[in-house]
């Protein structure tokens, strides 16, 4: 399968969303990648559901939303009726982690499950068939335009080889530090997404950084 692109809108212009919503729309992006973060299990504050709302009446590609809080399963209906199309919860907030994916599921979505740097990927064994997307942390998660950390690209072998092994459609999302310098060996690894925030939105032309993302 051919790598999607996911810019990270925690890094446009906050002032101008619906200008950077748009100018995704006509860039080759795949999909809106979205960060909600509480303050709580990361030490940041990012977008809350009206902010969402806004981005969602303007976005015409898939919202791909990263719930980086405390009990995601409060909120799972809620994000589906804001038009979330990926859901993604990080396995380190989930007590129930099995309940959380079907509920996600059964509301129509498709189900994420996010790992946090420290976390080992043989605990995905058990559960690979039941999610949708892994979304690997290549970067401690809660503040954009952080350094990639290393160790990524052995996680992604591994998880590719857990699907392999397993026989899952599961694809594998790589967010945190992404940049033309490490897209290709990341796809090699085994990545089908890629989520990319401050190398886009900070770049001089992020419209022509996404297709050289996609090109390479």
């Amino acid at each position: 399968m051919k790598k999607l692109i996911a810019p990270s809108l925690l890094a446009a212009d906050f002032a101008n969303l619906q200008r950077d919503s748009e100018m995704l729309n006509n860039s080759e992006a795949d999909w809106f990648h979205i960060d909600i973060m509480d303050g709580v299990f990361v030490p940041n504050i990012s977008f809350g559901m009206p902010v969402l709302k806004a981005i969602s009446e303007h976005a015409k590609k898939p919202l791909d939303v990263h719930l980086m809080i405390v009990d995601p399963d409060r909120y799972i209906d809620t994000f589906a009726e804001l038009n979330a199309a990926i859901l993604t919860v990080h396995y380190e907030a989930c007590s129930h982690l099995h309940r959380s994916l079907q509920k996600i599921k059964s509301c129509g979505m498709k189900a994420g499950l996010a790992l946090n740097p420290h976390t080992p990927v043989h605990l995905l064994e058990d559960i690979i068939q039941d999610i949708d997307l892994v979304c690997l942390m290549s970067v401690n998660p809660g503040f954009g335009g952080q350094s990639f950390i290393e160790n990524t690209y052995a996680k992604v072998k591994a998880i590719k080889q857990l699907i392999i092994d397993k026989g899952a459609t599961t694809l594998i999302e790589i967010d945190g530090g992404v940049t033309d310098q490490n897209a290709k060996a990341l796809t090699e690894a085994g990545a089908d997404v890629l989520v990319a925030g401050s190398f886009v939105f900070k770049s001089d032309n992020p419209t022509e950084t996404i297709a050289r993302l996609k090109a390479i």
